[in-house]
């Protein structure tokens, strides 16, 4: 029986003959921590009484969620991070770099067939570049930072096959929305999960990466992609380590096998409170909003950027609506400045953010006041996520969020003629 690409990465890197199941110790690649896991991973690491890092060069921190500080607590926590870097020599991304996982890959860190840890459930997003990529805690990553290893519990693989063209106004967060629905927020637990298709190899890198990132809200322990011209375009545009691809056989074992044809779908939003509560846009025209996000580890690159542009040039945002956007680090928001994306955006009445987290994560940028209706295109609306539990959260693809924030309420992006 042959293996999947969860079995490979993870037999590479312990030096055994892994299938499911199986426990073993595994040399890691890369890791790191952000400003929401930094502090507890600081403190675990000096009560091992290690006194440097495994590999100065393969640990970074990042400040990022809550960037620049709102306050003197958290501005705490950044100082101390500040200081762990200075004192072991390790890496450091301060406010305005970016989001931890745009950072990671853009930066060069990782590349094909890495075993990645991230104090962040959405490393798995790492696995759109053929990257075994996972969230763990702050103390697991610790130990990581001290030694180079971590064990693994060898994980169950899902296949996931989407096929079609996608219809004009429909884009990778749609797919994933879908997906999520269908397979709901426990389907996947603790499985990796493989995708495959010719929607998804029609995909730019950008948009594989909203698909990869959104795998952790179906339990998912990677979501994974095979390396394709593309990817290793890609990586070869971003790092100088070598790419070491890795494919599934194709007599592996899979534990369920689903397919999806997106070349009828509709745009998807997720509706409060939950990611897999998912309907067709069309179903939602009447939900007023008082705010739009565009931004976050899933949808704040720039092809995310130019689609909302293209909706939003000339327009102005509805007044009764504020619109925030983020890029996902500083050389995208140069990138969006050179093209006239920003002006763009700045003339129709949005607020534009230094790169980071913005509102996603509800500790400043962007907070809801009570009954107050969000739509973003960020990857959880659980209550509370956006600052306060007594507002409500729907998830879109950039263009649907643009779309909405000039309707003044969820609107069709399929409405406008101008559009990627």
């Amino acid at each position: 029986m042959g293996k999947t690409i969860a079995e490979k990465i993870l037999s590479d890197h312990s030096g055994q003959d892994l299938r499911a199941g199986d426990i073993a110790v595994c040399d890691v690649d890369f890791c790191f921590g952000q400003d929401g896991t930094s502090s507890i991973i600081i403190d675990s690491f000096k009560k091992l009484g290690v006194k440097q890092a495994f590999d100065k060069s393969k640990f970074y921190m990042i400040i990022d969620h809550s960037a620049p500080s709102p306050n003197i607590g958290v501005s705490t926590i950044h100082k101390k991070m500040r200081d762990f870097a200075k004192l072991l020599d390790v890496g450091m991304y301060d406010i305005g770099c970016g989001v931890c996982h745009q950072l990671v890959p853009q930066k060069g860190h990782v590349t094909c067939g890495d075993l990645v840890l991230g104090a962040d459930s959405h490393t798995c997003t790492y696995g759109a570049i053929n990257v075994f990529s996972t969230g763990v805690g702050s103390t697991d990553l610790a130990i990581t930072l001290a030694s180079g290893k971590n064990w693994f519990r060898v994980p169950e693989t899902i296949k996931v096959i989407v096929t079609g063209k996608l219809p004009k106004g429909v884009y990778s967060k749609d797919v994933i929305l879908c997906i999520i629905k269908d397979i709901g927020s426990n389907g996947a637990t603790y499985k990796a999960v493989e995708f495959y298709g010719d929607t998804i190899s029609a995909m730019s890198v950008d948009a594989r990466f909203t698909i990869s990132n959104m795998a952790v809200e179906i339990g998912a322990k990677i979501g994974i992609m095979e390396a394709d011209a593309k990817v290793l375009k890609w990586v070869a545009e971003h790092s100088t380590k070598e790419p070491n691809p890795v494919k599934a056989d194709l007599n592996a074992r899979y534990v369920a096998v689903k397919k999806y044809d997106v070349s009828k779908l509709s745009p998807q939003v997720a509706k409060p409170h939950a990611v897999d509560n998912v309907s067709n846009v069309e179903e939602l025209s009447g939900v007023k909003i008082d705010q739009a996000f565009l931004g976050t580890c899933t949808n704040g690159r720039l092809e995310d950027l130019e689609i909302a542009a293209t909706i939003l040039k000339g327009k102005p945002v509805h007044p009764d609506v504020r619109f925030v956007i983020a890029p996902a680090s500083k050389e995208i928001f140069l990138q969006a400045s050179k093209k006239g994306l920003v002006e763009t955006f700045v003339k129709s009445g949005c607020s534009v953010l230094g790169p980071g987290c913005g509102p996603c994560v509800g500790t400043h940028n962007g907070v809801l006041a009570d009954g107050e209706v969000a739509i973003s295109t960020a990857n959880r609306n659980f209550k509370g996520r956006m600052g306060n539990p007594n507002s409500f959260i729907y998830l879109a693809s950039p263009a649907t969020v643009a779309a909405s924030a000039l309707a003044g309420r969820i609107a069709d992006p399929r409405e406008f003629k101008k559009r990627l």
